[in-house]
Order: C-alpha cells, then sequence, then structure tokens
C-alpha cells in the first residue's frame, strides 16, 4: 500500500456491491489493481488491491464464500451477486491475514488513475510489465 497520496486522491477508498449489502473500505491509495487471469479472475472480471484484513482494508456485510483450494476464498454477497474480495487462509509469520478488495466496485473517480499491474496466474504465476494502462482504461 502506498501511503502517499496524489492530489485529489481520497484518504479511504470506498466500495460497496450493487445491492449495498456488502461494503469495503481501503485505507491510502494502491500501488496498482491486479488484473489475473486466472481461472477464477477472469470470470470474476477483477481488479485487486491488496493489504491485510482490518489494518488497510475493513469489510462489512454477509457474503458467501467460495474456497479455491486452501489458499484463499472469494468472498460475494449472496443478494446481489457481485464479487466483492478474496481473503487468505493462512496467516502471515506477523499473524496478518491477507486479503485484497475488488476495486470495480468503487465509484470510478475513485480509483480512475490507479496503474494496472498484471498478474498471469494462468500460466506462470509471474508479474508482467506494466503497459501504461490505468484502471479507467478499463471502464468505457
Amino acid at each position: 500500500m502506498n501511503e502517499s497520496r496524489s492530489p485529489g486522491q481520497p484518504a479511504v477508498i470506498h466500495g460497496a456491491c450493487l445491492c449495498g449489502a456488502v461494503t469495503w473500505e481501503f485505507n491510502g491509495t494502491p500501488d496498482g489493481a491486479t488484473a489475473c487471469n486466472c481461472t477464477a479472475c477472469r470470470r470474476f472480471g477483477t481488479l485487486w488491491a491488496y493489504d491485510y484484513v482490518d489494518h488497510g482494508i475493513r469489510v462489512r456485510g454477509e457474503t458467501r464464500a467460495y474456497a479455491r483450494g486452501k489458499a484463499l476464498e472469494f468472498h460475494f454477497c449472496p443478494t446481489c451477486g457481485c464479487m466483492a474480495f478474496w481473503r487468505g487462509l493462512r496467516h502471515e509469520a506477523d499473524g496478518r491475514l491477507r486479503i485484497a478488495v475488488n476495486l470495480r466496485l468503487a465509484e470510478p473517480e475513485t480509483v480512475a488513475a490507479v496503474p494496472i499491474d498484471h498478474f498471469d496466474g494462468l500460466d506462470t504465476f509471474d508479474d508482467l510489465p506494466r503497459d501504461g494502462r490505468c484502471v479507467a482504461d478499463y471502464w468505457f
């Protein structure tokens, strides 16, 4: 997470599912929004921003989860079906738990300038080079 903020960037980014039952807050400005091509993320159409549960990210509302193997679970709203976040199933050595929120649930102007990071979750599990696009380029 990047603690420095550009002019016009919010101190906290808010996201909500379509019906408003599930919400999240991202404290600060994400370094990037990850577009992943794994079999789950490409189907969900998500753009992820990462931090830790109850540190940089707070979530509220009842969700349903789909556990993907033993590493993480995807959480979605049981009412409207929006994919809200994923949460790790294993704690880090320092006790924190990884989480990523779906930036597509934020208001476009609050995340428009966040650069896109590409992750090849399908084949190599490598971070790919940035291509200059940002979240605004993914909305039309």
